[in-house]
């Protein structure tokens, strides 16, 4: 892969809290962020965020614009999506000939994929509801209507 490059980056071109500054510092992106400095790395890494330009002293020094991916991520981990599909996400972001139509196909497969999730965990609480009605609490445990559920369905998975 051969060696880095070094861009030699002024203390003025990093950011420090001024606005206009096009590079940022690990910490400084993580604190804007509202992450861990773990996370900025591991993204790196996932190359879900491209790698910075580093210091002459070995520091990386990000984009500006990484602190908005890193939100872009966060705000679609929010809405369920995975990093694999949020790295499809922002490939399509990115992609000049990438359509609305696009990233709206990848937000529907989510959607149908947490409405089946939805409609198990519907399910489980209702045959668990079932299962806490008919408990009786002052029974033992042999007589107990949960424990005996469990070990019959443990039976017919031949456990």
């Amino acid at each position: 892969m051969g060696p880095r490059k070094i861009k030699q980056v002024s203390a003025s071109e990093r950011m420090n809290g001024t606005p206009g500054a096009r590079t940022v510092t690990i910490g400084r992106v993580a604190q804007l962020a509202n992450v861990p400095i773990d996370t900025v790395r591991y993204y790196e890494r996932r190359g879900l965020i491209p790698h910075p330009q580093r210091t002459a002293s070995g520091y990386r020094d990000f984009p500006a614009e990484t602190v908005h991916q890193i939100r872009f991520i966060k705000r679609a981990q929010e809405l369920g999506f995975t990093l694999e599909e949020v790295q499809e996400l922002l490939a399509l972001r990115i992609n000049g000939r990438a359509k609305c139509a696009d990233v709206m196909h990848v937000a529907e497969h989510k959607l149908e994929l947490i409405e089946d999730k939805i409609a198990d965990l519907q399910s489980m609480r209702r045959a668990l509801k079932k299962l806490v009605a008919s408990c009786h609490a002052g029974a033992s445990m042999v007589e107990c209507p949960i424990i005996e559920n469990l070990e019959q369905a443990g039976k017919k998975r031949g456990g």
